[in-house]
C-alpha cells in the first residue's frame, strides 16, 4: 500500500472505529426510555406545570399593569427576594412568570437530568448490568451516549411544554424561557456524566453533582443580592445565572446569545465525560473507595447506615439552617411585598393561616421546609432499596444481622434525621427573624407527622412491593405539588386534603390541633410497621 493510500485510509478507519464505539446506542436509548417511562413524564409534567400554572396565578394576583409594575419595583428593591428568586426584568405577566418560577424550574430540570444520567451510567456499572451488556454487541461509548440522549430528550420535552403553555403570553419569551430551562438541565446532565466517571458509586455521583448545583444556586443568589446595574461576577459563574439572564419577556428583548453558551457548556461537559470514560475500565473510577477495614462503629448495621448517609445528611442540614436564616430575614418584609393585594394575602393565609401576615409567612416557610424535608425522608428510606438492588445488602444479611436490624439503621437516619433537619430549619428562622425560638421550633416540628407518613409509605412499598418502590417518589412529588401549588391556584379543599401537609395546624400564630397530628403519627407508624413485616417475609432482591 502506498503512503498516500495509507494516509487516506487513516481518517476513514478512525471514523469507522468511532461508529463502532456507538453500536447499540439506539437499543440502549429505547431501554432507558422504557425504564423511565413513569418517572421522566412525571418530572416533565411537574416542571412544566410549575411554570405554566404560575401565569394564571400571577395574573390573578396582579391584574393591572400598575400593580405589576409596583410589585416588580418592590421585589427588585428587596435584596433577600432577589437572592431567592432573582431580579425582575419586566412588568408583564410573562416577565413575572420567568422571575418567579424560572430559577426553580431550572433547578428541577437539573435534578431530573443528573438523576437520569447517573442512573444510566454509574448505577448500571455499580449493579453489574453494564458489564453484562458490554459482553454483547455494544460499543464503548454507547451507554454514555444513550444516557445523555435520554436526558436531552427529557429536557427538550420540558422546553417544548413550557413554550407551548406560555406561547399565548408571547412566543419569543416562551421559547427563550423553555430553552433556558432545558439548557440548564443539560448542563447539569453533562456535569453528572463527568462526575460519574470520577466517583466510584452512584450515590457519590448524585451527591457531588447536587453539590455543584447547590454551589451554582449560591453563586447566583450571592450575585443577585448585590443589585448592581450589570451582571455581578458570581452570577456570571453560575449556569443558573446564565439561564436567568436570557431575560425572557424583557422589554428590551431576550438575550438569545446566552442559549449557545448553555449549549457549549453542555457539549464541553459531554466531551470531558467521553474522554474520561475512554481512560478507565467498566466498573472502575478515578476516585476508588477505601477498602476498609470495618472497625468501631462502622462494624454494626447502624454504623454502616450512618457512614453511607452522613455526607448527604450533613449537606441537607447545612442547607436547612442557611435557608431558614434567609427566610427568617424576609419575614418582616412580607407585608411590604404583599401590600394591599388581597389575593396575595389570601395565598399566604391559605398556606400559613390568618393570624397576621408575618406569622402566615413564617408558617408558609415552615410548611415549605416540611415538604422539601419529605424528599430527604423518602430518599433515606429508599437507600434500603438501593442497597438491596445493588447486591450490597445480601452480604450484610448473610451475617448475623437480621433484616429488621439492617433496615432500622437506615430508618433511624430517615426519621431521626428529618427531625434534626426541622430543628435546624426552625433555628434558622429564629436566627433570621429574631423572635421567640419556641414558636418557630414548634412550627417546624409540627411538619414531621406528614413527612413521616410519606416515609412510612416508602417503607411499605419497599417491603411489600419492592419492584414498585419507585412509586414512593411519585406520591411524594404529588403531595409536595398539591401543598405548594394548590393554595396559589385556590384549588378546592378536598384536593388540598389529599396531601398529608394539608391537615397540619398553621404555626406560628394558629391554634395547635392535636387530633390530625396524632392520626398522621399513627398512620406513619402503621405504614412503617407493615413495611418491616413485609420485608421480613419476602425474598431479597437480586
Amino acid at each position: 500500500m502506498s503512503a498516500t493510500t495509507a494516509t487516506a485510509a487513516g481518517p476513514a478507519a478512525r471514523r469507522a472505529a468511532g461508529r463502532g464505539q456507538l453500536v447499540g446506542t439506539g437499543a440502549l436509548l429505547r431501554l432507558a426510555l422504557r425504564r423511565d417511562r413513569v418517572v421522566l413524564p412525571l418530572w416533565i409534567l411537574v416542571t412544566a406545570l410549575l411554570v405554566v400554572s404560575g401565569a394564571g396565578m400571577l395574573e390573578g394576583l396582579y391584574a393591572t399593569p400598575a400593580e405589576r409594575a409596583a410589585a416588580a419595583a418592590s421585589m427588585n428593591a428587596d435584596s433577600s427576594m432577589r437572592s431567592l428568586v432573582g431580579p425582575v426584568f419586566g412588568d408583564s405577566v410573562g416577565a413575572l412568570v420567568a422571575w418567579r418560577f424560572g430559577v426553580f424550574a431550572a433547578v428541577l430540570a437539573a435534578v431530573m437530568s443528573l438523576v437520569t444520567v447517573v442512573r444510566h451510567t454509574r448505577e448500571e456499572e455499580e449493579t453489574g448490568r453494564q458489564e453484562l451488556l458490554s459482553a454483547a454487541v455494544v460499543g464503548r461509548r454507547a451507554p454514555l451516549t444513550a444516557a445523555l440522549l435520554t436526558a436531552l430528550t427529557a429536557n427538550l420535552l420540558v422546553a417544548a411544554a413550557v413554550t407551548a403553555g406560555l406561547a399565548g403570553r408571547g412566543a419569543a419569551g416562551a421559547l427563550a424561557l423553555g430553552l433556558a430551562i432545558g439548557g440548564t438541565g443539560m448542563v447539569f446532565g453533562a456535569l453528572a456524566a463527568v462526575v460519574a466517571q470520577i466517583t466510584e458509586s452512584a450515590r457519590l455521583a448524585k451527591g457531588a453533582t447536587a453539590g455543584l448545583l447547590g454551589l451554582a444556586f449560591a453563586l447566583r443568589a450571592a450575585g443577585d443580592s448585590q443589585g448592581s446595574a450589570g451582571v455581578p461576577l458570581p452570577t456570571r459563574l453560575s449556569p443558573l445565572g446564565w439561564a436567568e439572564h436570557v431575560r425572557p419577556y424583557a422589554p428590551e428583548g431576550e438575550r438569545w446569545w446566552l442559549l449557545p453558551v448553555l449549549a457549549l457548556a453542555a457539549a464541553a461537559g459531554a466531551a470531558a465525560a467521553y474522554a474520561l470514560a475512554a481512560r478507565r475500565d467498566v466498573g472502575m473510577s478515578f476516585l476508588p473507595a477505601s477498602p476498609g477495614p470495618a472497625e468501631g462503629r462502622i462494624a454494626t448495621a447502624a454504623g454502616l447506615a450512618r457512614r453511607l448517609q452522613r455526607g448527604a445528611s450533613a449537606g441537607w442540614a447545612a442547607a436547612f439552617l442557611a435557608a431558614g436564616a434567609v427566610f427568617g430575614g424576609m419575614a418582616d418584609g412580607a407585608a411590604g411585598l404583599v401590600g394591599d393585594n388581597a389575593q396575595a394575602r389570601g395565598i399566604f393565609e391559605r398556606m400559613g393561616g390568618s393570624a397576621g401576615l408575618t406569622d402566615a409567612f413564617l408558617a408558609t416557610m415552615a410548611g415549605l421546609f416540611g415538604m422539601i424535608g419529605a424528599l430527604y425522608t423518602v430518599a433515606s428510606v429508599m437507600r434500603l432499596h438501593g442497597e438491596e438492588t445493588s447486591g450490597r445488602a445480601e452480604p450484610v444479611l448473610a451475617s448475623a444481622v437480621g433484616r429488621i436490624r439492617w433496615a432500622a439503621g437506615h430508618l433511624v437516619i430517615a426519621f431521626g434525621g428529618s427531625a434534626v433537619l426541622m430543628l435546624l430549619a426552625g433555628t434558622g428562622l429564629w436566627l433570621g427573624h429574631g423572635r421567640d425560638l419556641g414558636p418557630l421550633l414548634a412550627a417546624a416540628l409540627v411538619q414531621l407527622p406528614a413527612m413521616w407518613t410519606l416515609g412510612g409509605l416508602a417503607v411499605l412499598l419497599h417491603g411489600a412491593l419492592p419492584r414498585a418502590a419507585v412509586a414512593a417518589w411519585g406520591v411524594t412529588g404529588a403531595a409536595v405539588a398539591v401543598g405548594w401549588i394548590g393554595p396559589a391556584l385556590d384549588v378546592p379543599r378536598p384536593v388540598l386534603d389529599l396531601s398529608p401537609f394539608g391537615h397540619l395546624p398553621k404555626l406560628p400564630g394558629g391554634a395547635m390541633t392535636w387530633p390530625p397530628v396524632a392520626v398522621l403519627l399513627l398512620v406513619s407508624a402503621s405504614l412503617t410497621t407493615a413495611g418491616l413485616v413485609a420485608l421480613r417475609r419476602r425474598d431479597v432482591l437480586t
